[in-house]
């Protein structure tokens, strides 16, 4: 297809089409040059600096859930929905809301500024940039989702790319030019979204007109409280090893799993792509009670982010070498497990729909806080016998049991509301994932024969060429399917 058709087509595409396109590529943004940069924090930050800000980074990831009780999140998109009319009311008065939550918790640090700073193992300004950061998170969040539901995407796609660019490049201009690379870097980040978010804080709220509204507020809460052990469980899943590593290993230990973490976080690049595009069509499948229909598509996209992480797991020393120095060479073995775990991490997200659209949240909290549960109890146990390279296969266990959950919930549900008939054949979801998993975790055995590694990895190469035609076919039907779900 020539340039010009490639335009055309474009053009000629529906609002939500282009919209959901774009929305996809700020998604790529912010966590693409955030890969794309570590190459160059690594470098210049020793592996105990590293780890310190990775572990600030996973406390940010609980503390601005319990400050914030995450009203940015699904309480204020289905608002947004429920109360359309009502809209820029509904915003300001969960700004406000917030505001206020803000407020309180830091009264409560400043109080009690001893006590939180020996907890988190942060200094004074690191904890006050944190909540800071709570502000602007929220702040970024409502905007972005009116921006989503609008379909606004051109300011939103402007804003993020700016925010986004700003940011390592001042931090890198900070952390060169001070001691506390640490608090340099966080403080970076800071100063970029105060000046690239605030505006949206007065610009909603002078929309809104309202900072307090009871019957909202009163909405929010009720909505979002419930939910919290399910959105800190997923942080915990997510940030609890990173931690542990440093509390009872050692801050450079953290640096090297924080590294190996990053590079295996890279998959989530293509879980959200893939997921954001098959959510409206699964949805839509699930209401039209044609759940079957959903199962080719969920093998194929199985397979396909199995391939893709068993070729970063076998590049994973080229990985590391390329995006850090010497120091963090021991990265390469944490790399298998969780590359593996985040396989597990897009097939419960294929699993959940049913709980989700059939409004089953205890099922999703009740997995999400055993899985997170059983995470800390075996990081205690495994970092303290193996050595912190242990919490990568910790991570693979707890996502398997968060998979094998949601998935035996989803049959649950699917026994109540869809008369017994289930989506997809567990015989073929074992079939895909154990030699995925037998193959991935094999392929330690040849970090260090390169020659059999760069053969396999040709191999593959050729395989994808011999077969592209249909793989291309492949993903045409997904974005083909994405089109008609947004018409």
């Amino acid at each position: 297809m020539r340039l010009n058709e490639i335009v055309e087509k474009y053009k000629s595409a529906p609002i939500q089409v282009r919209a959901s396109f774009w929305f996809l590529i700020c998604s790529f943004l912010q966590k693409g040059i955030s890969v794309i940069t570590t190459p160059i924090f690594t470098r210049i930050m020793t592996p105990a600096e590293y780890g310190q800000f990775g572990v600030f980074n996973s406390w940010f990831s609980i503390v601005v859930i319990i400050v914030s009780l995450s009203l940015y999140l699904g309480v204020h998109m289905q608002g947004l929905v429920k109360f359309s009319e009502e809209r820029d009311v509904f915003t300001s008065s969960l700004l406000g809301l917030t505001t206020v939550l803000l407020a309180l918790w830091t009264i409560v640090y400043v109080v009690f500024h001893q006590f939180w700073n020996g907890l988190f193992m942060l200094t004074t300004v690191q904890m006050l940039a944190m909540l800071v950061m709570v502000w602007t998170t929220a702040v970024f969040n409502f905007w972005a989702n009116e921006q989503r539901m609008r379909y606004s995407y051109r300011m939103l796609v402007s804003v993020t790319l700016i925010v986004s660019a700003a940011k390592p490049i001042l931090e890198i201009i900070l952390i060169l030019n001070s001691d506390d690379k640490v608090t340099a870097r966080i403080l970076g980040i800071v100063l970029v979204e105060l000046v690239g978010y605030s505006w949206m804080y007065f610009y909603q709220m002078k929309r809104g007109k309202k900072f307090f509204s009871g019957r909202f507020w009163k909405y929010a809460l009720l909505f979002n409280i419930p939910l919290i052990p399910h959105y800190l469980s997923q942080v915990v899943l997510n940030s609890a090893d990173r931690i542990m590593i440093q509390s009872m290993v050692g801050s450079d230990e953290a640096g090297i799993y924080n590294l190996a973490y990053a590079l295996a976080m890279i998959m989530t690049l293509f879980n959200i792509a893939l997921m954001q595009t098959l959510n409206p069509w699964m949805y839509q499948k699930i209401k039209e009670k044609k759940d079957k229909e959903m199962a080719p598509i969920a093998y194929g996209t199985l397979i396909l982010i199995a391939v893709i992480n068993l070729l970063l797991i076998i590049l994973a020393p080229e990985a590391v070498a390329i995006f850090a120095p010497k120091s963090y060479y021991d990265a390469i073995w944490i790399v298998p497990p969780v590359a593996v775990s985040m396989y597990f991490m897009y097939s419960y997200d294929l699993f959940a729909k049913h709980a989700f659209y059939y409004e089953k949240t205890n099922f999703i909290m009740l997995a999400s806080v055993l899985c997170a549960a059983a995470n800390i109890v075996l990081n205690y146990f495994a970092i303290d016998m193996f050595g912190y390279i242990a919490a990568g296969y910790t991570t693979l266990i707890c996502y398997m049991m968060y998979s094998i959950t949601h998935y035996l919930f989803m049959r649950r549900v699917c026994d109540k509301y869809c008369g017994g008939e289930y989506p997809y054949s567990t015989t073929k979801i074992v079939v895909i994932t154990i030699p995925f998993m037998v193959i991935g975790l094999a392929f330690l055995a040849v970090y260090n024969h390169p020659i059999i590694r760069y053969s396999i990895v040709a191999a593959s190469l050729i395989a994808m060429i011999i077969f592209r035609k249909r793989i291309i076919g492949f993903l045409k039907q997904i974005m083909d399917m994405r089109s008609s779900s947004d018409r």
